[in-house]
């Protein structure tokens, strides 16, 4: 690839979107999640799981459950997705933390418990 090519294609890159939305960590066993928002659904994913991996999470009730049942007992999965928009001065948060309640009040209804401090209530 040539450097016209080649910067052209790191430009289009760092101009894409990342899907924002809110992902959810769970053990399946427990049935108890890290329920969370991001505006790059990918990296923190990513983030997590680099974090319980290497002993390093903030969660401390999370990584000691992640420590003693294995990697092999949570799920790591996106709940559900903003459609970006195209206004330039779009702030997602709002939105996102819509999302992250209904999400919560979601899965609560079905039992599930959380990992974490409660949401702020709005």
């Amino acid at each position: 690839m040539n450097e016209p090519d080649r910067k052209a294609s790191i430009r289009a890159y760092k101009e894409t979107p990342r899907p924002a939305g809110v992902f959810q960590i769970r053990h399946t066993a427990l049935r108890k999640s890290l329920v969370g928002t991001s505006v790059n659904l990918p990296a923190i994913l990513n983030r997590h799981r680099f974090q319980l991996t290497n002993g390093s999470h903030p969660d401390l009730p999370f990584q000691r459950d992640w420590n003693q049942s294995g990697p092999e007992a949570f799920t790591f999965e996106v709940l559900d997705q903003l459609t970006p928009k195209k206004e330039p001065d779009y702030d997602p948060a709002e939105d996102l933390a819509v999302l992250l309640e209904m999400w919560r009040q979601k899965l609560a209804a079905t039992g599930e418990t959380f990992y974490g401090p409660p949401p702020p209530r709005r």
